[in-house]
């Protein structure tokens, strides 16, 4: 009972720097090292050849489909009990723990059995081509083993993290990343396992994160307890609610990668490796972004819950003010330095070429993402879930499926490079108005949907 008083007492008075900075430091190492580790994948790969790097960028839509059905089950879950624990409703918060456990393990071995019975035709649907199918079937048919373990631990990470013990949460992620990052040279350098090298580093990185998380959710106070599962229709409600916009995110921004490794597949295995690396540069950057609003999501969902408006609404524009001198920080740099930076990663000309081009369009929109990201983070905290939808949807899909359909057919390779610039603009023009209208609602103690 200590351990959750303690908790309690910070996030709803501590001083609201602190706080974030305590709730945010370790969540933002946890999704700076898990960036990295999909960044090693890429380096250690791009060392083999152009066809391996592409593989691995064409099957990154389906580890994030994997990693979107955790992210529903965690944040559904871990949303409601920062809720509940805010307003001192232990039990219901113990029974949504068990819940989103369980049905994110279930969900995770769906994904591995249907995943590798239609391993051929979901190659192609991530937009493979003949000269990349061997090496991303490869890559695919190892990763869907680890499906479950990998599920499980962003949950079990996720509900840690939603009472306050961030850093528990941290030190489960980054042990498996780091065995990753460790494994990966071993693996595909050295044992020359290639693309399956990366695959196998990657399953047994999760399962390490997995079982180290199992063995820390016993110090935490809300434990996953399985006879407290519950699965009874208000606890799949308020799952939905609170992890609907996390995966629509995720989902959408599969569909987005998908339809921008077919567009880019018209000019070649060099731009799809060259947008795959920018686009991974980009989910390191907004990582850290996610990190920074992962530290808010405990204060704001305690606070909300003890019907303290102001205290969610300032610690919001606080974490937004950071997130924008952050992104504006590495825009600049990544603008300067965008061919030595895509070099890292392959070192082929048009790869490069492509590539820096891309990229230096994209961190042109970067302080945008901050006011973006954040405002769908509040929302879904607070339980307003279709103006959620709504922000998580734009970025990747509302905006991006018509304009990579549109864009690269009338302006060719620079229509491709120009995409997400214009769909980073479009979404924070239309979370402006969206997001002051809600705040003034937050203000008030209104709920909406």
């Amino acid at each position: 009972m200590p351990r959750t008083l303690d908790h309690y007492n910070e996030l709803t008075t501590g001083a609201i720097p602190r706080v974030i900075a305590r709730m945010a430091v370790p969540t933002i190492i946890s999704m700076l090292v898990t960036s990295l580790y999909n960044i090693a994948d890429t380096f250690f790969v791009g060392q083999v050849d152009t066809q391996s790097t592409a593989a691995v960028g064409v099957a990154f839509p389906a580890m994030s489909m994997i990693h979107a059905f955790g992210f529903f089950f965690g944040h559904g879950s871990g949303n409601y009990i920062s809720r509940r624990l805010g307003a001192k409703d232990d039990d219901n918060a113990s029974r949504m723990a068990a819940t989103g456990f369980v049905y994110a393990l279930l969900f995770g071995l769906a994904i591995t059995i249907l995943g590798k019975m239609f391993l051929t035709p979901l190659v192609w649907m991530l937009g493979s081509t003949p000269t990349i199918q061997p090496q991303c079937e490869s890559y695919m048919d190892i990763i869907l083993l680890g499906a479950p373990v990998m599920t499980g631990s962003i949950v079990l990470n996720n509900q840690m993290r939603f009472q306050g013990n961030a850093s528990l949460a941290m030190v489960g992620i980054v042990t498996g990343a780091v065995v990753n990052v460790l494994l990966d040279p071993l693996l595909i350098l050295v044992l020359g396992l290639g693309v399956r090298g990366a695959a196998w580093a990657t399953v047994i990185g999760q399962l390490f994160s997995f079982v180290l998380l199992l063995y820390m959710n016993r110090r935490v106070k809300l434990r996953v307890n399985l006879r407290r599962f519950t699965p009874s229709l208000k606890m799949v409600v308020e799952m939905v609610a609170g992890g609907t916009p996390s995966l629509t995110r995720q989902t959408l921004g599969c569909v987005a990668t998908v339809l921008l490794n077919v567009a880019a597949g018209v000019y070649g295995d060099a731009a799809i490796a060259g947008m795959s690396i920018v686009s991974r540069i980009t989910f390191v950057i907004f990582s850290i972004i996610i990190g920074l609003g992962q530290g808010f999501q405990p204060l704001c969902g305690f606070s909300y819950g003890a019907g303290l408006y102001t205290r969610v609404r300032n610690a919001f524009w606080f974490c937004v003010r950071a997130g924008t001198v952050f992104l504006f920080i590495c825009g600049v740099l990544l603008f300067v330095f965008s061919n030595p930076v895509i070099t890292i990663f392959r070192n082929d000309p048009d790869v490069i070429r492509i590539g820096s081009e891309a990229l230096r369009w994209q961190v042109l929109v970067y302080p945008m993402g901050a006011l973006t990201m954040l405002s769908n983070m509040l929302l879904q905290t607070v339980r307003m879930p279709w103006r959620a939808n709504i922000l998580s949807s734009a970025r990747r899909g509302l905006f991006f499926i018509p304009m990579i359909l549109i864009l690269p057919p009338y302006f060719g390779l620079f229509g491709l490079e120009i995409t997400q610039p214009v769909c980073d603009t479009l979404s924070f023009l239309l979370t402006l108005p969206i997001l002051l209208y809600s705040l003034r609602q937050i203000e008030h103690g209104a709920t909406a949907t």
